[in-house]
C-alpha cells in the first residue's frame, strides 16, 4: 500500500515539478535575456557542442564565472567575450548585435567561417574587434560605421573579399585597421585618411589596385602604413616618406615616385595630377567590376558634395565597364597566408611613467608589519584570502607577510591624487605613494572585473609574483584587496630613473643625462637577459614562467642604472581579455615574435624575440628598429646601427658581436634562436662586467 501510494505521488507530482523547473529557468532567462542570447550564440559557434561544454543551458547566469571566456560588467551584463583559439569551426550569429554591452569581441586564431554578420555593428560600446585568422569569407559590412567606440579591428588572414567600405573612415576612435592576407579588391579609401587616431593600417598581401590617396598622409598620428603585395600604381606622394621605415610599399611593380629610392620615376602621363586619369580610376585598374570600385575621394560627410559628382561617377563607371568586358578572365589571384606578418595591434595609454626622478627615493630595508587582512568580494562570493582557500598554515603566513591594509594605501598616495599619478592604462592606474616608514612606492591599481574570478588562479598567480626575486626584477612589495573598494592593489619597489623609452630617440651627446655610454648599454643589456633567465628558468616548486610582454616601457632603470623588468607574472592574475589590451602598444613596436600571428601562443621563444628587439634598441638608440639597422648589423657597418650619440665612443668587437646576438634572437624562425642561458653565455663571453 505504501509502494502503491509513492509511485502514485511520484506520478502526480514529477509533472508538476518539472513544470515549476522549466518555470523557473523560463523566468531566469527572461530576467537575465544574454544568457538566452550566449545560448544561442553557443549553437552558431559551437555547432558540435565539443568546446563551449561549459554554456550550459540550465544555467541561471552566465556571470559567475562558469562560463568560459565570459565576463560581466558590475551590472551584471556581459562585457567581454574572449574564445580566442578555441577550435571554435562554426560561425558568427547576428545575435552578438544583442549583447549591447560588450566592449571586447576576441574570436581569433580559430576555424570560423562564413560572413561577418552586419550586425555586428550593434555594438556601439565595442573597443576591440579581434576576428583575425579564421576561415571568414564575404565582405566587410559597411555597416560598421555606426561602432563610434571601435579601437582595433583585426580582420586579416582570412578569405574576405570585395572592396574596402570608404565608411570605415568614420570610425573616429579607430587606432589599428588589420586587414593583410585577404583577397580584398578595388583602391584604398581616401576617407581613411580622415581618422585622427589612426596608428596602423595594414593592408598588405591583398588585390587592391590604384594609387595610393594622398590623403591618407592627413592621418596625424600614423606611424605603420603597409600596402606590400598588391597591386597599386601610379605615383606614390612624397608626403608618406615621413613614415620613414613604417611604409612599406614592396611588389607593387607599377608604383612610381621621387624621393623612393627603390622606386622608378614617374613619366609624365602617370600619377593623379594628370587629369585624365583621376585618382585611383585610371586605366591601370585591372579586372575592375562595378562593385569592387570604392569611392576613393575624400569624405567628409558633406553629402551634397558626393550627389553632385553622381554624372561623372557614372561616366567613369561606363568606362571601367568597357575595360572590365575586354580584360575580363585575363587577371585572376590566388593569395594564400603567409606565415611572416606580424599581427598589427595599436598603442594604447600604458603605465608609461611607473617611475620618474623629480622624488628621491629614501631605501628602507625594514617593512611595517603585516597589516589586517582585507578581502576582495566578486558578485559570486570571490574570496581568495579566505582560509578556505588558503589554509591556515605556512602559504596562509606568507600571503599575509605581504597584505596591505587599505588604509595606508589611500594614505599613501593621498587618496590616490592625481598629482601622484605615474601612468593608467585600459585596466589599470600606477601612483607614486609614501609608505608610513617613509619608503617610496609604485602602487598599481587594478579593478576586479580585470582580475580572474577563480580564486585558486588567483591564489596561484600572487604567489608566483611572491616568488621572485632577483636583481633584474622588480621587486613586489605587497599587495592589498579591498572589499569596500572593489579593487585589488600591487606594491612594487619605486624606480627612480623611469623605463628604457626615456633613453631612445635622444637628441643629444653624451654627457647630457639621457644619452646613455656604451658600457651602460651593455650592463642593461645583460642584467635584461639574467632577469628573463631567472623567469625562464623553473624555481623549487615555481615552474618556468614566459613573461609575453617584454618591451622597453617593460625595463625600468634604477639609480645605479641597474635595469629592472616589470610586469613579470602579471598575467596570471589578469582575465584574457585584459591580457590583449596589454600587448598592443607591444605590437605595435614590433616585440611580438612572427609566429604568434598563426599559433597565438607565448613560449620562451617569443620572449627571445623579444629581448633581441631590445637588444637592436639600445645599441641604436631608436624606438623603431627598421630593416636598415639589421642590415648594418649583417654588413657591420657601425654607422647603420650604432647610436650617433656615442661619438663612436664603443668597441667594435663587443658592438659587433651584441649586435649579432640581437639578430640572431630574432630569427623568424623561433627553433633558430638561443635559449636565454646561451645568451647570458655569450655575453659574458666578451669581458662584460657581471
Amino acid at each position: 500500500m505504501n509502494t502503491f501510494l509513492l509511485v502514485l505521488v511520484l506520478v502526480l507530482f514529477t509533472p508538476l515539478m518539472q513544470t515549476q523547473t522549466q518555470t523557473t529557468l523560463a523566468k531566469t532567462q527572461e530576467t537575465h535575456p544574454e544568457l538566452q542570447t550566449l545560448i544561442k550564440i553557443k549553437s552558431f559557434l559551437d555547432p558540435d557542442g565539443q568546446t563551449l561544454k561549459s554554456w550550459s543551458v540550465n544555467a541561471t547566469t552566465c556571470c559567475d564565472g562558469s562560463f568560459e571566456g565570459v565576463a560581466c560588467d558590475d551590472m551584471g551584463q556581459v562585457m567581454n567575450i574572449s574564445l580566442q583559439g578555441k577550435g571554435l569551426s562554426g560561425q558568427i550569429p547576428p545575435e552578438i548585435g544583442q549583447l549591447k554591452s560588450l566592449s571586447g569581441l576576441y574570436l581569433h586564431f580559430n576555424k570560423l567561417h562564413g560572413e561577418i554578420p552586419k550586425e555586428v555593428a550593434e555594438l556601439t560600446h565595442l573597443t576591440d574587434l579581434y576576428l583575425n585568422v579564421n576561415n571568414l569569407s564575404g565582405q566587410i559590412p559597411p555597416e560598421l560605421e555606426k561602432m563610434a567606440s571601435l579601437q582595433v579591428l583585426q580582420l586579416c588572414y582570412n578569405q574576405l573579399t570585395g572592396s574596402l567600405p570608404t565608411q570605415l573612415g568614420s570610425l573616429k576612435k579607430l587606432n589599428v585597421l588589420a586587414l593583410q592576407y585577404n583577397q580584398l579588391t578595388g583602391a584604398i579609401p581616401a576617407s581613411l585618411g580622415n581618422v585622427e587616431t589612426l596608428q596602423r593600417l595594414d593592408l598588405s598581401y591583398n588585390n587592391l589596385f590604384g594609387s595610393i590617396p594622398t590623403k591618407l598622409a592627413d592621418a596625424p598620428i600614423l606611424q605603420v602604413l603597409d600596402v606590400r603585395n598588391n597591386t597599386l600604381s601610379g605615383n606614390v606622394p612624397l608626403v608618406l616618406k615621413k613614415l620613414d621605415e613604417g611604409f612599406q610599399y614592396a611588389n607593387n611593380s607599377d608604383l612610381c615616385g621621387s624621393g623612393f629610392a627603390d622606386l622608378k620615376a614617374c613619366n609624365s602621363s602617370i600619377g593623379p595630377e594628370n587629369p585624365k586619369k583621376p585618382e585611383p580610376f585610371g586605366p591601370g585598374s585591372k579586372g575592375v567590376t562595378p562593385k569592387a570600385i570604392p569611392q576613393s575621394a575624400d569624405v567628409t560627410g558633406d553629402r551634397s558634395k558626393s550627389k553632385s559628382t553622381t554624372a561623372g561617377l557614372a561616366a567613369i563607371l561606363g568606362v571601367v565597364i568597357t575595360v572590365m568586358l575586354l580584360t575580363a578572365g585575363i587577371f585572376s589571384f590566388i593569395w594564400y597566408r603567409r606565415r611572416k606578418q606580424r599581427i598589427g595591434t595599436a598603442f594604447e595609454s600604458s603605465d608609461s611613467r611607473i617611475s620618474t626622478d623629480q622624488f628621491q627615493v629614501k631605501e628602507m630595508v625594514n617593512r611595517r608589519s603585516a597589516s589586517p587582512l582585507i578581502s576582495l568580494e566578486y558578485s559570486n562570493g570571490w574570496d581568495p584570502m579566505s582560509k578556505s582557500h588558503t589554509g591556515s598554515g605556512l602559504l596562509q603566513e606568507i600571503l599575509e607577510s605581504y597584505v596591505f591594509n587599505v588604509d595606508d594605501v589611500e594614505s599613501a598616495t593621498r587618496f590616490f591624487s592625481d598629482s601622484n599619478l605615474l601612468g593608467k592604462s585600459s585596466f589599470s592606474a600606477t601612483y607614486r605613494g609614501v609608505l608610513r616608514d617613509g619608503s617610496v612606492v609604485a602602487i598599481k591599481r587594478i579593478a576586479k572585473t580585470s582580475c580572474v574570478s577563480d580564486e585558486t588562479d588567483f591564489l596561484k598567480g600572487l604567489r608566483i609574483l611572491i616568488s621572485l626575486k632577483h636583481d633584474n626584477l622588480l621587486r613586489l612589495r605587497g599587495f592589498c584587496c579591498s572589499k569596500g573598494r572593489g579593487e585589488c592593489f600591487l606594491i612594487y619597489d619605486y624606480v627612480a630613473k623611469g623605463n628604457l623609452l626615456r633613453y631612445l630617440d635622444v637628441k643629444g651627446k653624451t654627457g647630457n643625462g639621457n644619452v646613455l655610454d656604451w658600457s651602460t648599454r651593455v650592463s642593461i643589456i645583460k642584467g635584461i637577459a639574467k632577469g628573463i633567465e631567472h623567469l625562464h628558468e623553473a624555481k623549487g616548486k615555481r615552474p618556468a614562467l614566459v613573461h609575453q610582454n617584454i618591451s622597453a616601457e617593460k625595463v625600468l632603470i634604477d639609480q645605479q642604472y641597474k635595469p629592472l623588468l616589470s610586469g613579470s607574472g602579471l598575467h596570471k592574475l589578469l582575465a584574457d581579455d585584459i591580457i590583449f589590451s596589454t600587448l598592443k602598444a607591444s605590437a605595435a613596436m614590433g616585440y611580438l615574435a612572427p609566429e604568434y600571428t598563426t599559433t597565438g601562443r607565448f613560449t620562451d621563444k617569443s620572449d627571445i624575440y623579444a629581448f633581441g628587439i631590445l637588444v637592436f634598441q639600445i645599441v641604436s638608440g631608436k624606438t623603431r628598429v627598421g630593416s636598415s639597422i639589421r642590415q648594418g648589423v649583417e654588413l657591420c657597418k657601425f654607422e647603420d646601427f650604432m647610436d650617433a650619440n656615442l661619438d663612436g665612443k664603443f668597441t667594435e668587437s663587443e658592438a659587433a658581436l651584441v649586435g649579432k646576438i640581437a639578430l640572431v634572437c630574432t630569427h623568424e624562425c623561433p627553433s633558430s634562436r638561443p635559449t636565454i642561458a646561451t645568451v647570458v653565455q655569450e655575453l659574458s663571453n666578451v669581458g662584460l662586467a657581471p
